[in-house]
């Protein structure tokens, strides 16, 4: 039996009507989020800056790079109610998102230090999913934001070109019963990222596995 594909379910005004327009400028945009990721790590890593604070600018800051173009709320979060077809969490009414993507930063702010790197990137991998703060584009987001803490947290700018958001995109279904998992742990009022850590571990695993494979190491 075939997984649901969750997706977010909101009425918006099309800025792009064409197939292949939109197709050239998701790819486009995916491309920029990255790069914007890949900034945003250099720049917090840079020894002369004060110790690293995550903030809801540099969530709407990477919603933006993803959505720039597409979508006429780009760079804001949503200003009304949102379903995600495919699950069954209903993430909370658009006036507590600011006050629930707050909480979501002061969780790693205050965890900073004592929890691990993935532990970090798994609960804002979940936790903005759960919010969906946004009417399109959460899982880029999320994965973007999550990818941006680990490498913040470790200090450097991970190398690979399969990266863990890439494998993400490639075959969400592992990723989607992490989040379920993850949602009915919160139902219960218990903060449990076993399955998400599980996940980004062993993908994080493939990603610097294919750095040693481009290297060449066993070759004559």
């Amino acid at each position: 039996m075939t997984d649901p594909i969750r997706h977010s379910k909101a009425r918006e005004a099309e800025l792009i009507s064409d197939p292949d327009d939109l197709a050239r400028q998701e790819a486009f945009n995916v491309l920029r989020q990255f790069s914007t990721v890949v900034e945003m790590v250099e720049t917090f890593v840079l020894p002369a800056r004060q110790p690293f604070r995550f903030r809801p600018s540099h969530m709407l800051h990477l919603h933006r790079a993803a959505l720039e173009g597409i979508s006429s709320y780009a760079g804001n979060f949503r200003p009304s109610a949102i379903e995600i077809g495919g699950s069954k969490h209903q993430p909370p009414p658009a006036h507590m998102v600011p006050e629930f993507i707050e909480e979501l930063c002061d969780y790693v702010n205050e965890k900073w230090k004592e929890k691990s790197p993935l532990h970090l990137a798994s609960y804002v991998m979940w936790k903005l999913n759960w919010i969906h703060p946004f009417t399109d584009g959460n899982g880029r987001t999320s994965r973007a934001a999550a990818y941006m803490i680990l490498c913040t947290k470790l200090g450097y700018v991970l190398p690979g070109h399969r990266t863990i958001p890439d494998q993400i995109a490639e075959n969400k279904t592992p990723y989607y019963k992490a989040l379920e998992a993850a949602d009915l742990a919160w139902n219960n009022g218990v903060i449990d990222l076993t399955a998400m850590k599980a996940l980004l571990s062993s993908m994080l695993a493939e990603q610097l596995k294919a750095v040693h494979d481009d290297s060449g190491i066993g070759e004559d």
